[in-house]
């Protein structure tokens, strides 16, 4: 092969491959794979950029919470002012688990069996509600994280397929015939770890964000039933005495 015409080859695809141009040249199934990439890397980046406004939002509110229930204030007062509408994840908990203590001392005082027991089975029912809204979406941040890669590389194969039949149908082995079509092919790898990279590291951000959350509801949940539970002792000591 003549130097100049492998110079001349690897000259032309630098100056017109760019990325456009690159799409547009690449096979219909190959367009598609690179279109669903890039969507589903909008996709990812909305839904990263969302959890993180959420996650903020919701351990502000953690703290407001807290910093309320610990001043001191009446637990029956605290209860009156959120009642209607709880606003927070831990307002929820309080609120779920001051519903089921009402309603127990209520009825009758036979009720106060198991009181703890139903209490503890509230507010673990009401965390997991709260974790599971945490975690909406994230499984699409894993799925492109996991499925992105493949799918670049099934563009990719089946642009250097199409590559080949085209270099086999004009006879002609030269870098200008083989590079552009390889280059191609190769762009739907790049996009599909495009996508892949940025959803695997926010999924493990969020998944850490959301698990401290969880800990931290946790720790209130079990503190908060403790606090019911002296009471509980309380009420059944002073039953017993009357």
């Amino acid at each position: 092969m003549n130097p100049a015409d492998i110079a001349s080859g690897a000259i032309a695809p630098a100056q017109e491959g760019s990325f456009w141009l690159m799409f547009w040249g690449a096979h219909f199934v190959v367009k598609v794979v690179m279109i669903g990439l890039l969507a589903a890397s909008v996709w990812s980046w909305a839904i990263i950029v969302n959890k993180f406004i959420l996650l903020r939002k919701f351990r502000s509110a953690m703290d407001q919470f807290e910093e309320g229930f610990w001043s001191g204030n009446s637990l029956e007062d605290l209860y009156a002012s959120l009642s209607n509408r709880p606003t927070t994840a831990m307002a929820t908990l309080f609120v779920a688990a001051m519903r089921e203590w009402k309603r127990s001392f209520q009825a009758a005082s036979s009720s106060y069996m198991g009181l703890q027991a139903r209490i503890e089975k509230v507010l673990d029912v009401s965390i997991a509600r709260e974790v599971e809204r945490l975690e909406s979406n994230l499984l699409v941040l894993a799925s492109v994280a996991s499925a992105g890669p493949f799918v670049g590389l099934f563009g990719t194969v089946w642009g250097i397929m199409s590559s080949f039949r085209s270099i086999a149908a004009s006879k002609n082995t030269s870098l200008a015939v083989v590079a552009p079509g390889i280059a191609e092919a190769l762009f739907a790898t790049a996009i599909g770890l495009f996508a892949a990279i940025p959803a695997l590291i926010f999924y493990n951000i969020l998944s850490g964000k959301v698990a401290r959350s969880q800990a931290r509801m946790e720790s209130f949940a079990d503190e908060f039933s403790s606090i019911l539970s002296r009471q509980i002792d309380s009420h059944v000591g002073r039953d017993r005495a009357a």
